[in-house]
């Protein structure tokens, strides 16, 4: 029997999960990528242990997770989820295990245990892999693809591209008849310059709310002072739902914190209390909110309250000043930075274009279309990938019926 062709653009995530679920009896497979090495961002995710995906195991659930490309998602989730990527795994003799956050790990805490899954799979299927080859060009022939590389030129039967959202792929894909939206940043950090955060990098609070007035939106959970601004989930959530009306605002915009993630006068009854029952205590050496003491010494200051006052003597004027600074305050946001190396995009291919039951191109024939290239992106916790994983999987089981 003639192998049918089939040529993988792009050695990512969505790319090899496809590969791996391809029948080799069936079809001659090359994955091109153009780096001269495969895998990058499973290589660096989750600072080198790499997230594989999250502990989410209903469709309805994971897909709230997704700020674009939730609709779309529930049917793929509905077929191949974090449950059965769990499984996928376990059958290849790879531990996973969920830490308390939910985010599922290799037990090795090394995102090369994953890598040397793939490329074992690969290579007991002979599928091969071509690294340094630069996609240039895709033409549709008479009833295959012409694929034209720095490294010559390949036929294909079947085109599976999971490029990542690079403006030269999403060209290439334009070139053939797809709309696409343009990419622009997703999952990034804030950049503040105020007295507030200052000489404070690594202080953190377990839960915060977050908003920004001009966009009427807030988000809540663990927040990170760094050496730039402010980070953690409260803010990389924010910055994913909003991704495209910040990049509008060229990301110079104002946003409110509550450090303590109550209002005022909840915040204000606490201090009350306490100083009740504390009145000879100092402000200072007052633990009454669950914040770090080196926060709560800068707040003091630029609040303008003396540390060694006792609590029974500070007025209602520096008692509103400091709840103002602790649960309404106010920082102006000046540019953006990448979360870690995970560099995370919003826009790609239009997804009214693809068919999700199979990942199929609704423009080209015998074409299909997974991970970042699509106008599809998540939060940061394993989502990105489990798309990846889910979307690929799709893909070999509609190729493997033919």
């Amino acid at each position: 029997m003639n192998k049918k062709k089939i040529i993988i653009v792009g050695g990512g995530a969505a790319g090899f999960f496809c590969a791996a679920n391809l029948d080799p009896e069936k079809f001659e497979v090359k994955i091109l990528e153009q780096n001269s090495d495969v895998l990058q961002k499973v290589k660096i995710s989750g600072g080198g242990r790499c997230n594989v995906t999250h502990a989410c195991f209903d469709p309805r659930e994971l897909v709230q997770f997704y700020p674009r490309g939730n609709r779309e998602l529930m049917s793929v989730f509905s077929k191949f989820q974090p449950g059965d990527t769990m499984e996928w795994f376990a059958n290849r003799n790879i531990s996973l295990k969920i830490e308390n956050d939910n985010r599922i790990f290799p037990e090795s805490n090394s995102s090369q245990t994953i890598i040397d899954c793939f490329k074992k799979e690969i290579a007991e299927k002979n599928f091969e892999i071509l690294t340094k080859t630069t996609v240039l060009d895709i033409q549709k022939e008479e009833n295959q693809y012409l694929i034209k590389t720095n490294n010559g030129n390949f036929s294909a039967d079947f085109v599976i591209y999971t490029t990542g959202s690079s403006p030269k792929s999403l060209k290439i894909l334009e070139n053939l008849g797809h709309k696409t939206v343009s990419a622009v940043p997703s999952l990034f950090t804030f950049n503040i310059k105020d007295d507030l955060l200052k000489n404070l990098p690594g202080t953190s609070f377990d839960y915060a709310e977050v908003n920004i007035p001009k966009l009427k939106t807030d988000e809540s959970g663990s927040l990170l002072i760094t050496h730039w601004g402010l980070s953690g989930p409260a803010i990389l959530k924010i910055s994913a739902r909003k991704a495209r009306e910040l990049f509008a605002l060229n990301y110079q915009f104002e946003i409110e914190v509550n450090f303590i993630a109550k209002n005022i006068y909840e915040a204000e009854a606490l201090l009350l209390e306490f100083k009740q029952n504390h009145p000879k205590k100092t402000i200072g050496q007052s633990k009454i909110f669950d914040v770090t003491s080196r926060f709560w010494s800068k707040l003091l200051e630029i609040s303008g309250v003396n540390p060694e006052k006792q609590i029974a003597n500070i007025s209602a004027k520096e008692i509103k000043t400091l709840l103002e600074n602790l649960c309404k305050k106010t920082f102006k946001v000046d540019g953006k930075s990448t979360f870690k190396d995970e560099f995370v995009t919003a826009g790609g291919v239009e997804l009214k274009e693809i068919n999700f039951k199979n990942m199929s191109s609704k423009i080209l024939e015998n074409f299909y279309i997974a991970g970042e290239v699509l106008n599809i992106d998540a939060l940061t916790g394993g989502f990105n990938f489990q798309a990846c994983w889910s979307e690929g999987w799709l893909i070999a089981q509609d190729l493997n019926s033919k």
